[in-house]
């Protein structure tokens, strides 16, 4: 029974872990939250939480045999993110998770990234052969490599780029595709596309809560990819203006940087029963509500941005 276990969610105050620990809680399980609070100044969520670092293997030491179950959230992520400091990247988002997977027994659920298909024309699924094209999506496959290799027990979710709002506490992130045109579009701003044509797997945030909870409480081990469906840049821009009428859309056949171009097949965890609960139209309103509403005083904070906060926290620590 789920409810006798406990659970450690490391890196639980972020915009996955926010959600991820209010459903737990709702559910009566047995949480406690560890993390840094990278990008937040205070953590007033009524939850056992302790404060550390996840490179602080001594302190994780003395605490991760007391859980039953560890979900690991913890990592620098995206590209951008993860470019600023290539070492530390694989430090945070490899070392660590070897780390833990050398010293704990118990269920390990962790957190990868579709990222990890790099480019590939055909609908994949997890048999097919990664192709990543970043150090993100390089730390994240070599993690789950290992642990798949390694773990007694283990979940891993290959996410689809996330969208939407989590929980009423945790940082939203402005830096996501379906996120910032959704932004841009209910601050009146016209949305520039270029290229339109790249595929990418897309899921609101409180459905990776959704899945793991689902997985768990299931008893599901194994390696699934996890969307609510594949979107075109271009759909997406269609899929706001059905919200927001009168935006400008601006094609452009100039490429974008970012080379992905992939979509994902997801039969494989949807098998056992579990739907996506939230769709894009879902996250785009709310972020045109959150928006709409002044919710966020400054949208252009870096705060909303995890490439642009890493790169200044990286240029504050340099400067010392």
């Amino acid at each position: 029974m789920m409810k006798n276990k406990k659970i450690l969610i490391v890196g639980g105050a972020g915009y996955i872990g926010g959600y991820l620990t209010d459903l737990f809680l709702d559910s009566g399980y047995n949480v406690t939250v560890y993390d840094n609070l990278t990008y937040e100044s205070r953590y007033m969520k009524e939850v056992n939480f302790i404060y550390g670092d996840i490179r602080d293997t001594t302190r994780l030491e003395g605490l991760i045999h007391d859980f039953d179950i560890v979900v690991w959230l913890a990592a620098i992520v995206g590209d951008g993110a993860c470019a600023v400091d290539v070492n530390l990247t694989h430090e945070i988002n490899y070392e660590t998770v070897k780390w833990l997977v050398d010293q704990y027994k118990g269920k390990i659920v962790f957190t990868s990234t579709c990222s990890v298909y790099g480019i590939n024309h055909e609908i994949i699924d997890e048999e097919t052969t990664p192709n990543p094209l970043s150090a993100y999506a390089e730390t994240k496959l070599k993690a789950e490599q290992y642990i798949i290799a390694h773990a007694e027990d283990y979940l891993i979710f290959r996410l689809g780029t996330l969208f939407g709002t989590g929980d009423k506490f945790s940082r939203l992130r402005l830096d996501l595709v379906a996120n910032i045109l959704s932004m841009k579009a209910v601050q009146g701003e016209k949305l520039s596309v270029f290229g339109g044509e790249q595929w990418r797997p897309l899921l609101h945030v409180r459905d990776v809560s959704n899945a793991i909870k689902f997985g768990l409480e299931h008893e599901l081990s194994g390696l699934f990819n996890l969307s609510c469906g594949n979107y075109t840049i271009n759909d997406i821009a269609e899929k706001i203006k059905e919200s927001i009428n009168d935006i400008e859309i601006n094609y452009t056949e100039m490429s974008f940087e970012d080379q992905r171009n992939y979509r994902v097949n997801c039969d494989k965890f949807n098998q056992y029963g579990w739907t996506p609960q939230f769709s894009l139209k879902d996250g785009i309103e709310e972020i045109i509500w959150v928006i709409g509403n002044k919710r966020i005083v400054d949208t252009t904070d870096i705060v909303y941005s995890n490439a642009a906060y890493v790169a200044r926290r990286y240029d504050e620590t340099r400067s010392i």
